[in-house]
């Protein structure tokens, strides 16, 4: 049974002693009733649902994301690897609903354990990934038909900033930034990606997607992360509704010494940071060299979606017990 979002109300955070929930129980049921519709969505696709394990010996060395470590084991801050594992295996199509840890400050949409959807489909590029998307945002009734709108990095930015960022110099970034209020933080003036990230983040997304949620792909190169590159974009997505990232997804990059190179670069760029450099998944490396097939991947934060939903205020809204009383 689809789950119908437009029938849901907005309502508030359980009160009361400080044992209780972050979430109201009427909240907690319709999550429930939330989870089994997306279960019933990839059991009738024939996906194989899958479990992989939340600690490890290695970790993301992503520059932009922070796990948690205890005595040399890392808690996953995405399930990706181990399920790339099963895939360079032979298993097909593959999805699985489970917590992920990241180190971040608590806010209105982070909480630093949270629910995350993730699904892989042999055969897809991004682009085919977007069209079953809609299909789930048409089964949870997000969308009532149709397709959710599709911008490039490019259009995006020049719908919302006025500018192409392909076209402009760092040195350009950063002068159009000190027109925006409230002014940019103070950044490495040579560094285009943390510009472009500033762009991206503080001022192109969050006026997207109101009217209802909206893709932005193609991002640069340089911001490739697991995706595949195809000249000067990555074949990369995101799913972003009423401003908030919902979705992040790749035409999933399947050459093993590309993404030896990624990761080792990553790691230098953390260490020149001064971050915490953690060991990267060799064991990775060696199914991309067994052969991953061709396929798309994609994560979704199930919180945030849930919490959008629902018209909730906040994400400690949408679950059972927030960071402040776990």
């Amino acid at each position: 049974t689809a789950f119908c979002a437009s029938s849901m109300k907005s309502e508030s955070k359980n009160p009361g002693a400080d044992f209780a929930p972050s979430a109201s129980l009427q909240t907690l049921r319709a999550r429930a009733i939330f989870l089994r519709a997306l279960r019933t969505f990839f059991e009738r696709r024939g996906l194989l649902e899958v479990d992989t394990p939340m600690l490890s010996r290695h970790a993301t060395v992503d520059r932009h994301i922070e796990s948690f470590s205890s005595d040399g084991r890392w808690l996953h801050t995405s399930p990706e690897f181990a399920m790339k594992r099963l895939l360079c295996s032979g298993s097909g199509p593959i999805w699985q609903i489970c917590k992920v840890f990241r180190r971040e400050e608590s806010g209105r949409h982070h909480n630093p354990e949270f629910t995350m959807l993730e699904w892989y489909r042999p055969g897809f590029d991004h682009h085919a990934l977007m069209d079953e998307i809609d299909d789930l945002l048409r089964h949870l009734s997000v969308v009532a038909s149709g397709s959710c709108e599709r911008l490039s990095y490019r259009e995006a930015t020049l719908r919302v900033a006025g500018f192409d960022p392909f076209a402009l110099s760092t040195k350009e970034l950063a002068a159009r930034a000190q027109s925006v209020s409230p002014p940019p933080p103070a950044m490495n003036a040579e560094d285009r990606n943390a510009w472009l990230d500033y762009w991206y983040g503080s001022v192109v997304s969050p006026a997207l997607g109101h009217a209802a949620p909206c893709f932005v792909h193609d991002f640069p190169a340089s911001q490739a992360a697991l995706a595949r590159v195809r000249g000067p974009v990555a074949e990369r997505f995101e799913l972003i509704w009423k401003g908030v990232e919902l979705a992040n997804g790749f035409h999933e990059l399947a050459d093993a010494a590309e993404q030896r190179g990624r990761f080792e670069a990553e790691q230098a760029a953390r260490a020149a940071a001064g971050q915490v450099v953690p060991p990267f998944d060799t064991a990775l490396i060696a199914a991309l060299e067994h052969g991953l097939p061709d396929c798309a991947g994609v994560a979704v934060g199930i919180d945030r979606l849930f919490a959008l939903m629902r018209g909730l205020p906040d994400i400690a809204s949408a679950i059972s017990f927030d960071w402040a009383r776990a």
